[in-house]
């Protein structure tokens, strides 16, 4: 691990085809890099101290700390279920970190009888019954060395994880008002993204103790929507407090949806009973009436769209307030300017395309620049992106 003393100015790509071209082009990029040597970090967070904490799925905690120095935080993660697309993922600082040291983890669960499931007992939400695999929100308070994190509670558990670990996405948002969002996957179960006693395929809003949040549908469930796929990033847009959701579409289609409590995006693969059948619509208002359209969609191919999140400085120039999605398939940033209202896309414009590979997650810096995380699999690194104004 370190640090790349020369950075790299990267030119930027076209505009997609579906969109007029702006006005002006994006400033060029400086692209640095703040940790090497990792395998698949998930997500990444920074302190108020200027930490830099990230994950690796399979199980490891590395920071990057404000006097240069990085290393490996030691954590207990002995009980930590990653099978395929599942493991250590979505990490977050409690909105009071600065006085509470507290971090939340999204992460694979494996139960006492290895079996997947993470099956859900309709009458209590968010607890697991039997003994399989589950995804769990976890709560850690760390030192002020950043050397361990000390495991505090599961704050959530009961998020459904398949025998493959396949659609187990989990990403959360620390709102400023001490609450939490959690995006969450379907777990590839034809059923579960439509079933309301499933935590699985959902956004999710709780308190910081794990119970229900105020303002959700059903005062007594964590649900906030539901009809998602595949939900991995999450992103509140600056000044409006508007939250929206990045998710993984099939072989087209992936998404960006503005989130509005009790709203269902549509996501219904259960055409033919027992079969979970990804031919069909991302958004289906036939068979699921009323349902929420995109803000923005892929079209065909997919561009595999894991995260997200607003870039807020006036160095982005009239790309200041864009939202930034991550794409994996696509390799590359992908920048969507929104409407006034927030519910369509005027333009978009692509940056690092098929310079890093394959890229997860995007966390906005108190600077303006982006912390990008590098998911190929081996010599993944954390990026620091900086416009250059």
């Amino acid at each position: 691990m370190g640090v790349v003393a020369a950075a790299a100015v990267v030119g930027i790509g076209s505009a997609s085809a579906a969109c007029a071209e702006p006005a002006a082009p994006l400033p060029d990029l400086e692209v640095t890099t703040v940790l090497d040597g990792l395998a698949r970090p998930w997500d990444v967070v920074v302190a108020p101290d200027g930490a830099i904490l990230t994950g690796e799925r399979a199980g490891r905690f590395v920071v990057k700390r404000a006097d240069g120095s990085s290393g490996d935080v030691t954590a207990d993660l002995s009980d930590l279920y990653a099978e395929g697309e599942t493991g250590l993922m979505g990490i977050a600082l409690a909105a009071d970190f600065a006085s509470s040291r507290t971090v939340y983890t999204c992460q694979g669960h494996r139960g006492t009888d290895g079996t997947g499931g993470g099956s859900v007992d309709p009458g209590s939400l968010g607890s697991t019954t039997g003994s399989g695999n589950d995804i769990r929100v976890v709560s850690w308070t760390v030192d002020p060395g950043w050397t361990a994190l000390t495991r505090t509670g599961d704050v959530l558990t009961g998020i459904p994880a398949g025998a493959s670990g396949r659609h187990g996405g989990c990403r959360i948002l620390a709102h400023p008002d001490g609450t939490l969002y959690v995006g969450t996957g379907d777990s590839a179960n034809p059923t579960v993204p439509q079933d309301r006693n499933s935590l699985g395929g959902k956004v999710l809003h709780i308190s910081a103790d794990g119970s229900p949040a105020a303002g959700n549908p059903d005062p007594g469930s964590p649900v906030f929507t539901l009809g998602h796929r595949n939900s991995q990033g999450l992103a509140l847009q600056p000044d409006t407090g508007r939250l929206y959701n990045v998710e993984q579409g099939t072989d087209r289609d992936d998404e960006v949806n503005l989130l509005e409590s009790g709203d269902n995006y549509g996501w219904r693969p259960d055409r033919a009973p027992f079969v979970y059948d990804e031919s069909v619509p991302m958004t289906d208002p036939v068979r699921v009436p009323g349902a929420t359209p995109a803000v923005w969609s892929s079209g065909k191919p997919t561009l595999a769209t894991p995260g997200g999140t607003f870039v807020d400085d006036a160095a982005w120039g009239a790309w200041d307030g864009a939202l930034v999605v991550t794409a994996q398939q696509a390799k590359k940033l992908l920048l969507l300017r929104l409407s006034d209202d927030g519910r369509s896309v005027v333009e978009s414009r692509s940056a690092l395309e098929d310079e890093y590979g394959r890229l997860r997650s995007a966390t906005r810096m108190p600077d303006g620049s982006l912390l990008v995380t590098i998911d190929n699999g081996s010599g993944d690194k954390v990026l620091r992106v900086t416009p250059q104004e």
